[in-house]
C-alpha cells in the first residue's frame, strides 16, 4: 500500500502492523514514493496453494501398491530398473 507522509503520521500503528503481516507499506510525498516500512521480524512466506498445478505430472499408476519386486528393490536400495 502506498500512503503519504501525513496520512502515515496518523496511521502510524496501522501501518507498522500491516509490515508485520507481510504487507508491503510504501511512505510518498506529494505521490512519489520515497521509504519502505518493512518488518524486523522474520515472515511466513505465503502459501499458494496448487502453484505447480498443470507442471507437475506422474505415471498412471503412482497411487498403486508396489508390486513385491518394486518393494524389495526400495528396501535393498537397488536401482529401479
Amino acid at each position: 500500500m502506498k500512503v503519504n507522509i501525513t496520512e502515515a503520521k496518523a496511521r502510524l500503528s496501522e501501518l507498522i502492523a500491516a509490515a508485520q503481516r507481510g504487507e508491503e507499506v510504501i511512505l510518498a510525498r506529494r505521490g512519489h514514493p520515497l521509504a519502505r516500512i518493512v518488518s524486523t521480524l522474520p515472515t511466513k512466506p505465503k502459501f499458494r496453494f496448487g502453484i505447480a498445478a498443470g507442471e507437475v505430472d506422474c505415471v498412471p499408476d503412482f497411487f498403486e501398491p508396489m508390486r513385491e519386486d518394486e518393494c524389495s528393490r526400495w528396501d535393498s536400495g537397488g536401482p529401479s530398473t
